[in-house]
């Protein structure tokens, strides 16, 4: 008898602990991320100070255009702990589906250039940029998928001597723009079910999340592969498992409606 009550309790844990990202209802939002990686340079340390990372939805240079992505990571970053493959995160946020046209980092003023003979040199930053530095992107997102915007820096060609001995960060970055995780979406029936719903991938690794009164469902963040979908009500003879569900990197797929079991 004591297995019974535990297996649901651990169960329903699990959806909580997993499901961060999903929601019932679609939220005419898209996911992104803004990650930064580097191409090597010469030098020991090409220290860049970022303050704030914002998106433009217009290709215009109007002010009041500008969104803050509120999920920041502000810091000075040594662009060469990026090289080879590697990259950080910097912000990320929910943001309105549609276009966007350009990104904005802003800098503070710790930006800092150590030379091989261990020589640190301030890099002044052109008086152009103190609104920050503009880069366009212009990308698409697709309302419910999670996007990465990937910001390549050229430390090489960034780094500018000015010839007297100082030098110049004039950043020349390659954007990359990419769908990474699609989701799950349908309708349950009968919705007074309400049951939780789980996305399991062939190595086990789960997402979950529960359907709405209305029986509605919508689980993000759900990356391209091929799952198993489970709606577990607590009663056996109810749960359904859907198999061979496969999801794409920039697709909701609609399971339409699940009919479950009717005692």
């Amino acid at each position: 008898m004591k297995a019974k009550f535990v297996i649901p309790f651990l169960l329903s844990g699990l959806v909580w602990f997993s499901s961060c990202d999903s929601t019932t209802d679609s939220t005419g939002t898209a996911r992104m991320e803004v990650r930064m990686t580097d191409a090597p340079g010469d030098y020991e340390e090409v220290n860049v100070d970022i303050r704030s990372v914002q998106i433009h939805k217009e290709d215009t240079d109007n002010e009041s255009g500008w969104l803050t992505l509120d999920e920041i990571n502000p810091g000075v970053y040594n662009l060469l702990d990026f090289a080879n493959g590697r990259d950080t995160l910097l912000a990320s946020a929910n943001l309105p589906a549609g276009s966007i046209s350009q990104i904005r980092l802003v800098l503070g003023e710790n930006n800092s250039l150590k030379l091989k003979n261990g020589e640190v040199k301030s890099l002044k930053t052109p008086s152009g940029q103190t609104s920050g530095l503009k880069v366009k992107i212009n990308a698409d997102l697709r309302e419910d998928v999670t996007y990465v915007v990937l910001l390549d820096f050229d430390a090489a060609k960034s780094v500018v001597a000015r010839g007297n001995g100082e030098y110049n960060l004039k950043p020349v970055i390659r954007t990359i723009t990419q769908a990474v995780a699609g989701g799950i979406a349908g309708k349950v029936t009968p919705a007074e079910y309400k049951p939780g719903i789980y996305v399991i991938s062939a190595e086990n690794d789960t997402i979950g999340g529960f359907a709405n009164d209305n029986g509605d469902f919508l689980i993000k963040g759900v990356k391209a592969g091929t799952y198993s979908v489970k709606f577990y009500t607590g009663d056996a003879a109810r749960d359904t498992t859907l198999t061979n569900i496969s999801v794409s990197q920039d697709q909701i797929k609609n399971l339409g409606t699940v009919q479950l079991p009717i005692k």
